[in-house]
Parts: structure tokens; C-alpha cells; sequence
């Protein structure tokens, strides 16, 4: 098997795969294959699981379903690209080293990877979604691909260093550094400093990856044009409406 990234602002992940060779990802996240890739959606995944897997990947922000492409017969081609202007970020992951990961992080991996709830905690409705703060944790044994939105910053946490961040930049950290949901200090801060309530508290040792584009802040500042624009398409809409209605009532 053979990876490659190429492009910067939007890179894509290409794959070379000799017969019988496989990559799974989640359903949907396909860009283009060649004619020797087969297709198979199913739920099991990551060596085993079944349907119980499937359900644990769905409470971890995951898909019911999985998709495998398998190399048939000849060599063949599978790319998958990311969604946002980010970065693809390979891991190696095995028994004892493995990753937390956000929700949306997960883009493809080797057949043996696992995928499943690594943290979830309510931070109040409206927030991420109203569905809380959910990390994924992969494991198992093979390479995984990650996806990770805007500049990409990596801090390597020394033992007993701490990093407080906005939850939203976390985008994966060893599970070996500690993780939890706090609160900002200062009844002043929380309600005026405009940095939201909740930090990250990550603590060393262990290496962490910081987005700069959670996909939240995207939605929340994308979210003013697209209300500005359903205005102006109801009120176009309306206007044609009465200019129709007129004309119609001057010729019946």
C-alpha cells in the first residue's frame, strides 16, 4: 500500500492499493476511485464489533455505517478530501498508543483501527452543536489518518505541564495526557471576557494537535450570511409572487 498527500489549503489523501489491500473510512467520505476498487458498506469494523461497535461509534460523533475499499483483481487508486481548508495527519496506532480524537477527525484508516466514545460531556444547550463535547477514541492496530481543520499547531507536553484551550481547538492528543472540562475563572471572565465558559485542560506528558478552524466557530460565523441570504431569497421570492398573482388577475 502506498499514501500520499498532496495540495496544502485542501489536501487530499490518495491511496495506491495492490490487489487484496484495503482502507475503511466512514460512508460518504469517498472523492474518487478507479475501476479495480470495490465498494462495501456494513457496520462491523476495526476486526470486530458488529452492530454494538457501530453504536458505539455513533455515540462517539461517528456513522452507522463504514465503507471498505478493497483492490480487486489489479491495482487501483482510492482518494478521500477534506472538508474545510485543514490538514491530513497520519497516526501510527497500537495496544497502549492511541489517540483521542474530535468528533469529525476521524477520515480513514487500515482495516484493524477502532473507532468508538473516548469522552462526552454536556456543556449546556447550544453549544457544540446542543450535543455537547464528544471525542472519539481510535485504537487497535494499523495507521490512521486524521483530519484536522485550519493551521495545524503541535505541542509535545512535558510530565505535569498544563494546557488550558477553547474545547473546539482540540483536535487529537495521546491518550496518555489528561483530559478534562473546566470552567474560565472569574465570574467577570465567564460572563464578559466573550471566550465562552468551558476551557480544555490537557496535561503532559503526551503530544497535542491544535486546529485553528473548529468547524463550530466556522458554522457560527458563516451562520449571520446565510440568514442574510434566506431574507433576500424569501423577499425575491414574495416579489415574484405578486408580480405573478398580478398578472394573472389582470387577464382572468
Amino acid at each position: 500500500m502506498q499514501s500520499r498527500i498532496t495540495g496544502t489549503t485542501m489536501p487530499v489523501l490518495e491511496f495506491l492499493l495492490e490487489p487484496g489491500e484495503t482502507i475503511i473510512s466512514e460512508a460518504g467520505e469517498l472523492s474518487w476511485m478507479s475501476q479495480s476498487i470495490q465498494m462495501q458498506t456494513h457496520t462491523q469494523f476495526g476486526g470486530g464489533g458488529g452492530f454494538f461497535g457501530a453504536i458505539k461509534r455513533m455515540a462517539g460523533g461517528g456513522s452507522l455505517f463504514m465503507t471498505e475499499y478493497r483492490a480487486f483483481n489489479y491495482p487501483g487508486e482510492v482518494a478521500f478530501a477534506t472538508k474545510v481548508p485543514g490538514h491530513i495527519v497520519p497516526v501510527e496506532v497500537s495496544p497502549g498508543h492511541e489517540y483521542l480524537i474530535h468528533r469529525h477527525g476521524f477520515l480513514c484508516a487500515t482495516s484493524q483501527i477502532q473507532l468508538g466514545v473516548g469522552f462526552q460531556q454536556s456543556l449546556g444547550a447550544g453549544i457544540f452543536g446542543g450535543s455537547g463535547f464528544i471525542l472519539q477514541r481510535v485504537s487497535g492496530q494499523g495507521t490512521a489518518w486524521l483530519e484536522l481543520s485550519g493551521e495545524l499547531v503541535i505541542k509535545d507536553l512535558q510530565p505535569g505541564e498544563v494546557l488550558r484551550v477553547h474545547p473546539g481547538h482540540v483536535g487529537a492528543f495521546h491518550t496518555n495526557v489528561n483530559f478534562q472540562i473546566t470552567t474560565v475563572p472569574g465570574i467577570k471572565n465567564m460572563l464578559f471576557g466573550g471566550d465562552g465558559i468551558f476551557l480544555a485542560q490537557l496535561t503532559g506528558p503526551g503530544r497535542v494537535w491544535l486546529q485553528t478552524l473548529p468547524l463550530p466557530r466556522l458554522a457560527h460565523a458563516l451562520q449571520e450570511y446565510i440568514t442574510v441570504e434566506r431574507v433576500r431569497e424569501s423577499g425575491e421570492a414574495g416579489a415574484i409572487g405578486a408580480i405573478v398573482g398580478s398578472v394573472l388577475r389582470d387577464r382572468f
